[in-house]
């Protein structure tokens, strides 16, 4: 794609490790931090072969960074057309046609398009806020939708990611930390048996801002692992060496 064929507002970011661009409006939704870190953190099942799917897939990023690193089916599901119309013509700029396939919808009524119990991955970056908390109303719609729980909720996310999984498959997923007690809740709830728990820190002296969840459908109780953290920033603000590798380095490994 060249810079002519990008529509009014529009802009190329990619992931260099993975070898993706994506085409994104910041006036709509544009990934960031977290996405790339879920899609680093997602540990494919059966070497990547079988079918994965993207709740709330926006603009295609978490689909597309973890397409890079598997060889089956990668499903990016998008309530709002133009993020959809975006991720889609992201999947042709990355010659992905084959593999990757956008469908914009309601998450909540994909089973007409994904067979329930038929998925060995679901990815997911929900929104963070949940809709009693205030809310700054100047907002569009595309970051409402994104950013609050209007068309989803961890309840309902879990039920659907329970849903299309496959017994044994995997739902992982990007929050808030001050979110756990919710998300154990949820997933507890609904058969998700959390796994692995990894907290990211924006630099070493400061909370958590980001927590990142393995669950299991139908998995065994017990045996949580908290993996070491993942800090994003140097005191001099410049990305850790750690983070350059993931944004920069090799290519993700199976």
């Amino acid at each position: 794609m060249v810079a002519e064929e990008l529509r009014a507002g529009e802009r190329l970011d990619g992931l260099p490790s993975q070898q993706i661009q994506i085409i994104q409006n910041p006036d709509m939704f544009s990934y960031s931090l977290d996405a790339v870190l879920l899609a680093y953190f997602a540990k494919p099942k059966q070497k990547g072969r079988g079918l994965s799917v993207d709740l709330g897939a926006g603009t295609g990023a978490i689909g597309l960074f973890y397409a890079a690193k598997v060889t089956g089916q990668v499903k990016l599901v998008e309530l709002q057309q133009d993020l959809a119309e975006m991720a889609q013509r992201s999947v042709v700029l990355n010659h992905l046609e084959d593999r990757v396939s956008v469908i914009h919808s309601d998450m909540q009524e994909i089973f007409a398009d994904i067979k329930p119990g038929s998925v060995d991955t679901v990815l997911s970056n929900p929104p963070y806020f949940s809709v009693n908390e205030k809310t700054k109303q100047n907002l569009d719609e595309h970051y409402q939708l994104a950013r609050h729980e209007i068309a989803i909720d961890l309840p309902r996310l879990a039920q659907v990611a329970n849903k299309l999984l496959k017994n044994n498959g995997k739902f992982y997923l990007v929050h808030r930390p001050d979110r756990l007690e919710d998300i154990m809740s949820a997933l507890a709830a609904r058969k998700l048996a959390v796994k692995r728990i990894q907290f990211v820190y924006g630099k070493a002296d400061r909370e958590a801002n980001m927590v990142l969840v393995e669950a299991i459908k139908a998995g065994k109780p017990g045996g949580v692992r908290i993996l070491p953290p993942i800090i994003a920033y140097t005191a001099n603000d410049e990305y850790t060496p750690q983070v350059q590798e993931i944004l920069y380095g090799q290519p993700w490994q199976l």
